[in-house]
């Protein structure tokens, strides 16, 4: 008996983690707890040296010492900022009116909007809770479908899980060791197509259902020409100006993640005081969500080294490992596996904790089958954009419940974000089938030809062979 507990305490501990987990413990001291109290049954066993606990303070260490964790407080701020400061509500206006003629307009508005801020806010919550307040009320009072107008909006602003400068990416890079610029470079080929997908479902049903997206009436067209150019003008110009301050800084290799979270925190805040917001309230405001969301993020990342360091010592890693590498099909087989497993404990998990807990499951498993990690976590991470959609744990949708009118009716906001899941996961195929989406986007490693290599060695004159021979001190 002791010896069976003994040869399967990862496997337990795992199991054990998964209880408190469904039972509705907090993530991060489910992970702490699990780990120490396993860690102590294996000291008692044999299994581990009492002496193999004291990684702990390296591990602890290491996140506060991590730099690269530093841009996602300065990347919270920004987009807390941001969400008060009024740019999504001049977004959406310019766009919607520049769309105003076409079925769907306000639709397509939604979708550019939402990644527009994704690009420069990185965080759901955000996104969500802005378009919903600003845009849903018109797309109510137009005629919009009621399902779709939800959809849309709760859809678009997930678009910000995969545009870089997303959280997600951040956390995922550091996670699998990889680089954040690498992985943001990796996303822009799955953000385009993602919101390709989108505009081509608002045309679909433009063509197929035009009452469900009428365009907008005459009168509600107030501006045209020179007016709607400028309007568009004030609302574009300083978001591009600060996707660049971000994302260019990072691109070119002018600044680190951090560096750039620090820039784009700063011009948050900058921009909140052209559009004549910016006060001590909106300050404060967004402070107060920066400190929850990082300390949330540090308190799950500091339970899930407790419960890694422990999980890798009793061999639970190894057990994983092959069971992944055993699964048969070799590679489409295990990434078939992954993509499921990640779209249901989505249902019961959010992004942080997946990251921290299943993804360093994972990673090595996908590294022996040779299977790139970032295409591999941009992958997880288009399916788990499905985590802030599906019913009923979907927290793009409590966020839209939160701030809808009473009129909106919660089934409503669940039916509606069925077509969108969908588009989801067909981003997630065409991923597979087409890795070229994220790789395509990454620094080609430089090949070298021995033949060609051989040729300019022979070009070169024999006389400076010669001389360095000549240099050669004669043997004994």
């Amino acid at each position: 008996m002791i010896d069976a507990i003994r040869a399967n305490l990862g496997p337990m501990m795992f199991g054990g983690l998964i209880l408190f987990l469904l039972i509705g413990y907090p993530a991060a001291f489910s992970l702490a707890a699990v780990g120490l109290f396993f860690g102590l049954i294996a000291i008692e066993m044999g299994v581990i040296a009492p002496q193999y606990m004291g990684n702990l303070t390296f591990q602890l260490f290491s996140i506060i010492s991590n730099d690269l964790l530093l841009s996602i407080p300065f990347f919270t701020f920004m987009g807390a900022v941001l969400e008060r400061c009024g740019l999504a509500e001049d977004l959406l206006d310019s766009i919607g009116q520049l769309f105003g003629k076409v079925r769907g307009g306000l639709s397509y508005a939604v979708i550019f909007v939402g990644a527009i801020l994704g690009a420069i806010t990185g965080t759901v919550a955000a996104s969500v809770i802005a378009m919903a307040v600003i845009s849903l009320p018109v797309m109510i009072r137009y005629g919009y479908n009621m399902q779709h107008a939800t959809g849309v909006i709760a859809a678009s602003g997930t678009i910000t899980q995969l545009i870089p400068p997303s959280l997600v990416l951040i956390v995922l890079a550091d996670v699998m060791g990889k680089s954040v610029g690498d992985m943001y470079a990796g996303a822009i080929g799955p953000s385009i197509v993602q919101v390709v997908l989108f505009c081509l479902w608002v045309m679909f049903l433009s063509i197929f259902r035009p009452a469900q997206v009428p365009a907008l009436p005459p009168e509600a067209r107030t501006l045209t020409g020179w007016a709607l150019a400028w309007k568009c003008f004030r609302g574009i110009v300083p978001s591009g100006a600060l996707i660049f301050l971000v994302l260019g800084t990072i691109f070119m290799g002018l600044a680190t993640p951090t560096e750039a979270g620090a820039m784009g925190a700063v011009g948050a805040l900058v921009l909140a005081a052209m559009y004549r917001t910016l006060s001590w309230k909106l300050t404060y405001q967004a402070m107060s969500s920066t400190m929850r969301i990082t300390a949330m993020v540090t308190m799950i990342l500091i339970g899930a080294r407790v419960f890694s360091l422990v999980f890798q010592g009793v061999g639970g890693g190894l057990w994983i490992e092959h069971i992944l590498t055993g699964l048969p099909g070799g590679q489409v087989g295990f990434l078939t596996f992954t993509m499921i497993f990640v779209f249901f404990i989505a249902f019961f998990l959010d992004f942080f904790e997946i990251a921290f807990i299943i993804i360093p499951l994972l990673a090595p498993a996908a590294t022996k089958l040779n299977i790139d990690l970032i295409w591999f976590g941009l992958l997880i991470c288009a399916n788990i954009q499905t985590a802030f959609m599906h019913p009923p744990f979907g927290f793009a949708l409590f966020y839209l419940r939160g701030v809808a009118p009473a009129t909106v009716k919660t089934r409503d906001i669940y039916l509606g974000s069925i077509p969108w899941i969908g588009l989801q996961l067909l981003l997630v195929a065409l991923m597979i089938a087409f890795p070229q989406m994220v790789t395509y986007w990454l620094d080609k490693p430089a090949v070298i030809d021995p033949a060609a290599l051989q040729k300019q060695f022979d070009a070169i004159p024999s006389f400076g062979t010669i001389e360095l021979q000549g240099l050669t001190p004669p043997k004994p």
